[in-house]
């Protein structure tokens, strides 16, 4: 049974935070924050990074509140467990090709590129696709068949093979979740995803909860 834990829902002006508050509520009595305070931030137990939207514009919100920084020490310095989805797992990478060459938080390595896709293979991905799972991992295990999620992105996160959790067959291999210690992304909405989506996020709090006092 996962304890009660406080959540940073980062507040950075882009992002469906209603939703994704709305399914962290659903799975567990966890205490949501939706915030861009540093004392806030620094209180909680997981940082969750949403976002929708573009890579260059997500950066230039955080850096305005400092937030890069004030992330980046509980990250990596305090260790918390972290978790960005959609656009937010691709700013865990170092860089962006979208729009530029912008220069994402550096959590993970690796960069994100458009999603150069074969012949018949619309961009953006947009629908269900079923995950591939590229080691075990506490977040997916089981789902088996069943492992379908909703994506909608058009850029996709390259990274080395010891941090991909799950991948998805869209005419190429394409990035679906990333781990990096503390640091996990997932690039499909959780929020859109229905029983899948809640699945994975009650057992990414479980897996929060296990790290904290590991």
């Amino acid at each position: 049974m996962t304890q009660s834990l406080k959540v940073a829902l980062i507040d950075y002006g882009m992002g469906n935070l209603k939703s994704i508050k709305n399914v962290i509520a659903h799975i567990g009595e966890h205490e949501v924050l939706l915030t861009a305070d540093p004392v806030e931030i620094d209180q909680a137990d997981v940082v969750f990074l949403p976002g929708v939207g573009a890579f260059g514009d997500a950066m230039k919100n955080l850096r305005a509140r400092n937030l890069d920084a004030i992330l980046s020490e509980q990250v990596l310095v305090k260790k918390k467990p972290t978790i960005g989805i959609c656009l937010g797992m691709q700013l865990l990478f170092e860089r962006s090709a979208e729009g530029g060459d912008h220069q994402g938080l550096g959590w993970i390595p690796g960069h994100v590129e458009y999603l150069d896709l074969p012949a018949g293979f619309r961009v953006p991905h947009i629908g269900w696709n079923d995950l591939i799972l590229e080691q075990d991992n506490p977040f997916f295990a089981g789902l088996g068949a069943d492992s379908n999620f909703y994506f909608v992105h058009s850029y996709h996160a390259i990274c080395d093979p010891q941090y991909l959790l799950a991948t998805v067959d869209y005419g190429m291999k394409v990035t679906a979740a990333v781990q990096k210690d503390n640091v996990v992304g997932m690039q499909f909405h959780p929020e859109k995803s229905q029983t899948n989506g809640l699945e994975t996020m009650r057992r990414f709090f479980q897996w929060a909860q296990e790290y904290r006092h590991a």
